[in-house]
This record gives structure tokens, sequence and C-alpha cells, in this order.
């Protein structure tokens, strides 16, 4: 289950923590490696997802610092800092040009999310102000309320559908993008990229099945549709003919049911003043404020992480630019030399074949010595010695050889 390279990083550097008495090492039993094997596992895939959002965070980075240095462009094309790693759509690449982004990116985007929030800003009130008076139906005081039964005056069954639609959109919207960024003791949370384990994966589903009915009843609390907040002997949704009704439980359905929705506002209060964070704060959890010397030293920190990660990203670019630009310089070249020189390596083996060949002719005796003379030319055997004593006719026999 572990990675290569991964061992091979573990393996330096270890002498330290190695123990050379081998009396003292016992074999591991079934349960400690069943236990070495979990941690293994989960240790690989929290390294990967660490990885997989830390490119992530670089990538939004390096594009604010692009859109940054664009926007006092005087050419109006938006120029990238580092190239897509990804390849890019054709279709896509052909309308939105240079300047077409630049005109998206450093002008109409930043009026857009203006203007969403705008709008978002004003469901959220219509949503708060709903949760507080769904309750009263003489008069009717919850907006979502009063839309429905508009549209139910002039029987128009569109307009419902898209009321309807659009507030449960916006509700899921809330409450689910809300609870999935919830990190429980940091093990339990949804991660992008296909980077989410088994256990976040199955907590996140229990989680989704609980929070979908309480908020469809909610919704059609909201709406009046439900016969205990509206009082009226209607035909039953399909939600309440399927879950039931409130009206099992009274002391829940007049008073717990009713009441509790109310303190929304205190969470929106509490939201809009940080109360979460600095009660943390207060107790000794590190939180990241606007005001404190450690967030100033984390923001500081970010920056040089950045700085380092750009510096080494250019530094990568510029050397595939030189690799390419040499490849595509001296690649004929070196392909003709390439072949040049095997050729002439050809030539000069043939040509040596052919000197050993004539060399052995010259030498070779008559007197059945042909195979001897050619291991002593192939072993360069040492000259003779002529201030020996005695010469002999066959070097090889004599006293004075190799």
């Amino acid at each position: 289950q572990c990675p290569t390279e991964y061992q091979e990083r573990m393996g330096r550097n270890m002498d330290d923590y190695e123990d050379f008495d081998e009396r003292q090492n016992s074999y591991p039993s079934e349960k400690t490696l069943a236990k070495l094997h979990k941690q293994v596992i989960y240790s690989v895939q929290r390294h990967r997802r660490t990885q997989v959002q830390w490119q992530i965070l670089l990538e939004q980075a390096f594009y604010l610092e692009d859109v940054a240095k664009n926007e006092s462009s005087a050419t109006r094309q938006f120029v990238h800092t580092f190239h897509s790693q990804e390849p890019e759509n054709k279709i896509i690449q052909y309308f939105y040009t240079p300047t077409v982004e630049w005109y998206w990116e450093c002008l109409l985007r930043p009026w857009f999310y203006r203007v969403l929030a705008v709008v978002l800003a004003t469901f959220s009130v219509i949503v708060v102000w709903s949760e507080c008076t769904f309750f009263s139906t003489k008069p009717v005081l919850s907006l979502f309320a009063v839309f429905i039964q508009l549209a139910e005056k002039t029987y128009n069954y569109i307009y419902i559908e898209m009321a309807c639609f659009l507030t449960i959109f916006f509700l899921s919207i809330c409450v689910y993008s809300t609870v999935f960024r919830i990190r429980v003791f940091n093990y339990y949370y949804l991660a992008s990229h296909h980077q989410t384990d088994a256990y976040s994966l199955l907590f996140s589903g229990m989680l989704f099945c609980r929070l979908t009915p309480p908020l469809c009843l909610n919704f059609l609390g909201l709406t009046h549709m439900d016969a205990t907040i509206s009082h009226k002997k209607t035909q039953p949704t399909a939600y309440t003919s399927i879950m039931g009704s409130m009206r099992v439980l009274s002391f829940i359905a007049d008073g717990f049911y009713i009441y509790y929705p109310m303190l929304v506002v205190i969470l929106c209060i509490a939201t809009y003043f940080s109360l979460g964070t600095r009660c943390l704060n207060l107790l000794g959890f590190q939180q990241f404020m606007g005001d404190s010397e450690m967030t100033s030293d984390l923001i500081d920190e970010g920056k040089e992480l950045i700085r380092r990660e750009k510096r080494k990203r250019q530094r990568q670019e510029e050397g595939e630019n030189r690799r390419r630009e040499w490849k595509e310089r001296y690649g004929n070249r070196d392909d003709s030399t390439r072949s040049r020189a095997v050729h002439t390596d050809q030539k000069e083996s043939s040509f040596s074949e052919t000197s050993a060949n004539r060399s052995l002719s010259k030498y070779t005796r008559s007197n059945g010595r042909t195979e001897r003379d050619r291991i002593e030319l192939l072993q360069d055997a040492e000259p003779l010695d002529f201030n020996a004593d005695s010469v002999n006719d066959d070097p090889l026999e004599s006293d004075s050889g190799r």
C-alpha cells in the first residue's frame, strides 16, 4: 500500500531511529501488522488529498495575481503567468479569446458578483422574515406563502412550479453548502477532485438523508401547504401523505415547530459578527481573524510560500522551453551527426578487421603454429628480449615470455 517514492523518502536519514541491537527486536504480531496497514492507507490518502488541495490553492492564488496584474493592462488582453496544464477545448479557445477573457475577468465579473450578492442577500432577508412569521395565517406574513397564494388565485401552474423550485433550491444551497463544509475533528469532510475517503462519503450521505426531510417540511411550512400551519382542511401533499403530519405530537406541532425556526435570527447575528470564531479564539483555539498577530504571521508565511512555488514553476517552465528550443534547433543536426558517427564507426570497425587480417596473414607461419600466433597478436605479447643469453625460435616456449 505504501508507494515506492514514499519508501525511498522514509529510508533516507533513518539511522538515528534504527535499533541496531538485534536481540531486542521482536517479530510483529498480526494485530500490529493490521494496525500498521490501516495507518499506511490513511496516511497515503491524506497526503494525496493535501497535495491536491495545495495545488488548487496555488492555482487560485496565481489566478488572483494575474487578475490584479491585468487590470492595469493597456492592451486589454488577459495574459497568464503560467499556462494551463490541462488541454483546453478548441471551441472554447476560439470564442474565449484573450480580449474576451480580459473584459470578463477584469470588468464584467466583479459587477456580476455584486449584482449576484444583492440578489442573494434579498433572498436571505425573505427567508429569515418568512421563518419568523410563517405561523401567522391571518394576515399572511410569510412572503413565500403570499407568492404561492397569488398564483393559486390565477391558476398559474408554471408560476407555482418556478416559485417552489427557486425557493427550495435556495434553501438547499444554503443548508448543504454550509453543512458539507463542516469538518468534524478534521476527519469527516468532502475534498474536491475525488479525494474524499469512504468514511467521509458515508457520513455526508447519512447527513444528506437526515437533512432532506426536515428541509422539505420547513418549505411546506413557509408556503402554508402544511395543514398543521394553515389549519385548513385541504388535500394533503404527497410529502405529508407519506411521511405523516406533526399533529401526532401536539406539544411539538403547537410549540417547538412554530417558535424554533425563529432562532435563525440569532444564528444570523452570530454569523455576521463572527461570534463563534471570537469565542474559540478566547478559549485558546487559534482562529483566522483580521486583527491578530497570528493572522499577520500566517499571511506573511503564505506570501512566502506562494513566491517560492512561483519561482519553482518559473524554473520548470524555463527548463522545458530551453529543452524544446534546443530540440527544435539542433534536433536534425544531432540526428545527422549520430548517423554519421555510426557510419564512421562501421568504417573504422571494418578497417580494423581488414588490417588485423592482413597482419595475421603476414605473420602466419607454415610450421603448424597459426592459431598460437593469432593468440599472440590478439593478446599483445611483450617484445622479445634480445639481451638474453639464448633466443628460442618460439617465443611462447621461452622462459622470458609474457
